[in-house]
């Protein structure tokens, strides 16, 4: 590690005032930034901790919607989101470890946009809304990219407002040693369609998978993709997986995606 400054404001608007300063970061649960500091590939001067930020926390419902604030643990929103999101409480319960569950955050993860992350696939699949300290950023507008997103500099995630559809599932092959997603699918069905999002196998990130939405919003049964296929052009190939192996699993967690929804 080396020297910095850190900060722990207590409002959103004491934190964004802090991020204007030079060469400072947001710092929301650590789990990604901590490790990346540890290894120098990153060396802001100032650190904001948004930790003690208690309007960024906890869970509420707004009339159809589920809005979780950007500092809610993955610990909490598996708890406390299980009855009205079975689906996505499901997919908080498997991130990581218990001491990456009860650190990390909802907001964090958005933030960095891990091509692997499991929460840009729900937000994606849900037609959720990100919101900012300035604005709020529909989900197909927010993610651009493997660790980009719309965010500008100094701007902080506050929330996250998810429509709840009628039936959810998320489906993981998972990475054993980090539990990230080699491929991840979550498929969420609503009255005007159905949504289907892929993470972990694209060199462009969390993906909307247009041709199953359609086959699916026809007939929503396991069987209504039996026909297509998901070209391996642009998909992650590493020692967990080759393109093809990638291609061939969105395919098969997006089936079983659907039949446990």
């Amino acid at each position: 590690m080396y020297n910095f400054e850190i900060e722990r404001p207590g409002t959103i608007e004491e934190a964004v005032a802090a991020l204007a300063a030079e060469e400072a970061q947001a710092l929301g649960g650590g789990q990604t930034l901590i490790p990346t500091l540890k290894a120098r590939l990153a060396a802001p001067a100032k650190l904001v901790s948004l930790s003690g930020i208690a309007e960024l926390k906890g869970l509420r419902r707004e009339g159809d919607r589920l809005v979780i604030g950007s500092g809610t643990t993955h610990a909490e929103v598996a708890r406390e989101a299980a009855e009205a999101y079975p689906a996505l409480a499901a997919l908080a319960g498997g991130i990581g470890d218990p001491a990456v569950r009860n650190r990390g955050t909802i907001g964090g993860s958005l933030a960095n946009n891990d091509p692997s992350a499991c929460y840009p696939a729900a937000v994606l699949a849900s037609g959720a809304t990100v919101i900012t300290s300035t604005r709020e950023i529909a989900a197909d507008d927010f993610f651009q990219g493997m660790f980009t997103t719309a965010l500008d500099d100094g701007e902080i995630i506050t929330s996250v407002s998810f429509p709840v559809p009628q039936a959810a599932s998320y489906q993981k092959f998972e990475q054993p040693a980090s539990r990230f997603a080699l491929v991840g699918v979550f498929v969420a069905k609503f009255a005007d369609g159905v949504r289907v999002a892929v993470t972990g196998a694209s060199e462009d990130g969390v993906f909307r998978w247009s041709e199953a939405e359609a086959a699916l919003s026809e007939d929503f049964s396991a069987d209504a993709i039996s026909g297509l296929s998901v070209s391996p052009e642009g998909m992650i190939g590493d020692l967990h997986g080759t393109p093809e192996y990638r291609a061939h699993l969105v395919k098969v967690l997006t089936g079983r995606a659907v039949a446990a929804a």
